[in-house]
């Protein structure tokens, strides 16, 4: 419950209390909260065993975790196997580099580009479509399309 509390918090938190509540009140308000914990956990434990007993034997492995929907899609992702067999067959760093080599105008790995020289680079600087530079206006007798809908 309290596992992100370093050590200097929880210090803090009695040093706080010991002002607040003072030394001689302070075991009867710790007894106060203590008893205060278990009755809302006794509650929270009785409503979930109320719950898996009214959903039926269906839903013996039902954990209320699971609503959690991070949870949820993780344990459906790990379990689902056409998801599996996506995953395994589908490689991202590929694809990556494939779009990457598109960009810069080089050729993939699919299709092996020419050996270059020693001292050449692969691709030289000027192949590349340049992406900087503006795109040149369409000639007057050549019109975009017109399209009503999306105006």
């Amino acid at each position: 419950m309290f596992n992100d509390i370093g050590a200097l918090e929880l210090v803090t938190i009695v040093v706080l209390a010991i002002l607040i509540f003072g030394p001689d009140k302070l075991p009867k308000v710790i007894q106060d909260v203590t008893g205060f914990i278990r009755k809302v956990r006794a509650f929270s434990d009785n409503a979930k065993q109320d719950i898996r007993s009214e959903l039926g034997p269906e839903f013996k492995d039902f954990e209320f975790e699971d609503l959690n929907p991070k949870t949820f899609i993780r344990k459906q992702l790990s379990e689902n196997e056409d998801v599996k067999e996506i995953r395994n067959s589908f490689d991202l760093r590929k694809e990556l580099n494939d779009v990457t080599d598109a960009v810069n105008g080089r050729e993939s790995d699919a299709a092996p580009a020419a050996p270059a020289s020693a001292g050449a680079s692969a691709t030289p600087a000027g192949t590349g479509p340049d992406m900087l530079k503006k795109p040149a206006a369409p000639a007057a007798d050549q019109r975009s399309p017109f399209d009503a809908d999306a105006t």
